[in-house]
């Protein structure tokens, strides 16, 4: 006979889209959820935020950019679960690496792998003896299973490939998947990603390596929608609750003035790190991982530029002074028309330089009506997913855990790995819990 589900009383602490992806995973198991928040709303380091346009109009924007793919099935499963349409919030397209000029690759609406070898055969402005390097390269990839050795970077597993290749398709998808450059970034994951996006299974008819490009602020694609749902199911919501106490208890866990049977730390790495040393907790292992973590920065350059755009993502040619790799039509979008969001991933520098090279950058393109509105600069965006590197896992202790993007995982930072963490954290202790329960009432 099987293990019977025991609830548990379950405290998640940070509600951003991992820990909302836990507590709904643990709604549904049956658990008692406490989800703390320190901030007023939810979401995590996604965030709207109030832009006034040069006309005095105002706006809504989130302070990134995002990009979802078709591969992301657990996250908009997700979005079903709670009551999110995907297709009224996303703008769904195969995936384009176009230019403003038009030249570089853009997939046909076909299922995988065709897609993907239809579009690298007819990428526009390449020799055809670097498309058939691409080819050939792609399928010694899937023969060796996309398995590369841990200590290898992108720009090693890519050195054979013609450099308009690489700039066109290498660096673009490396930087946009795992913010790191590609001379630093793990080839492991990149190939993992690779594996998923372009060659994996998508959700509905969209097929994996489809662009979603949010058509609504990122709240009303998750947070908002799961916090309902997690209230008409029960769950306890405390926004604006930062904790400070985490204790182990003789049957558990305290935070701050409640106890729980098990609890599990959905914030980022940074505020896991400080409960933990300042409640002495000790996980001297794992805190040696969480702290190994670089952090990388992300800026959005949000301009009005007074023209629509061939296309709703456009890439760009980046380089030391020009450090956006993409540009967004925000009008196509269900934004204001003219209103453009430059991507600078694994940026370095001082919000004003970046903003100055990004509408630089605009007006070398002969954009010259472009002028900036905000600028924001997410300093710890993401980690560096560099090769080698181990991450934390979601076991801390006895009955603590952990998730998040940062996390032991198969993805690099994104909102994919997020709701896997979340859901993949829960499911382990839920397995714990009942297996610790079923032992107690058998001795």
């Amino acid at each position: 006979m099987g293990a019977i589900r025991v609830a548990a009383r379950v405290a998640i602490v940070g509600a951003g889209w991992a820990g909302l992806a836990a507590a709904v995973q643990a709604v549904r198991a049956g658990h008692q959820v406490t989800l703390f928040e320190a901030t007023r709303t939810l979401g995590g380091r996604a965030r709207t935020l109030d832009v006034v346009l040069p006309d005095g109009t105002r706006t809504d924007v989130d302070n990134g950019q995002h990009i979802l793919i078709g591969a992301y099935r657990q996250t908009l499963a997700l979005m079903e679960t709670v009551g999110v349409q995907p297709a009224h919030v996303l703008h769904a397209m195969p995936l384009s690496l176009r230019t403003p000029e038009g030249a570089g690759i853009a997939l046909p609406a076909w299922p995988a792998p065709l897609d993907t070898g239809w579009g690298i055969a007819t990428a526009r402005g390449w020799r055809w003896s670097e498309r058939l390097a691409l080819l050939r390269t792609c399928l010694g990839w899937r023969a060796q299973g996309f398995h590369c050795a841990p200590q290898v970077s992108v720009a090693r597993l890519c050195a054979d490939l013609p450099a308009r290749v690489v700039a066109d398709v290498i660096d673009p998808l490396c930087v946009a998947a795992l913010n790191t450059p590609a001379d630093q970034a793990s080839g492991q994951v990149f190939l993992r990603v690779l594996r998923d996006a372009l060659f994996g299974a998508g959700h509905g008819a969209w097929g994996a390596s489809w662009l979603l490009l949010p058509k609504a602020p990122l709240g009303q694609l998750l947070p908002e929608a799961a916090a309902a749902w997690l209230a008409q199911h029960g769950a306890t919501l405390r926004t604006g609750h930062r904790v400070a106490l985490l204790a182990r208890t003789a049957s558990g866990w305290q935070v701050d003035a409640d106890r729980f049977d098990a609890v599990v730390l959905a914030c980022p790495s940074w505020d896991a790190i400080r409960l933990l040393e300042d409640n002495a907790i000790d996980a001297p292992g794992w805190l040696q991982e969480a702290n190994s973590l670089r952090q990388e920065a992300i800026a959005t350059v949000y301009a009005m530029g007074g023209r629509t755009l061939p296309a709703p993502m456009l890439r760009l040619q980046d380089g030391p002074q020009a450090p956006a790799q993409f540009v967004f039509d925000r009008s196509q979008l269900g934004g204001p028309r003219g209103l453009l969001a430059f991507v600078a991933s694994a940026c370095r520098g001082e919000r004003e330089t970046l903003q100055r090279q990004v509408i630089a950058q605009a007006h070398d393109l002969g954009w010259h009506e472009v002028v900036p509105v905000r600028t924001v600069v997410e300093k710890r965006a993401t980690f560096a997913c560099t090769p080698g590197l181990v991450r934390p896992g979601i076991t801390i202790d006895n009955g603590l855990w952990a998730c998040g993007d940062w996390v032991e995982g198969p993805y690099p930072a994104t909102l994919e790995g997020a709701v896997m963490s979340g859901q993949r954290v829960v499911t382990a202790l839920s397995a714990m819990i009942t297996k610790a329960r079923d032992t107690a009432r058998t001795s």
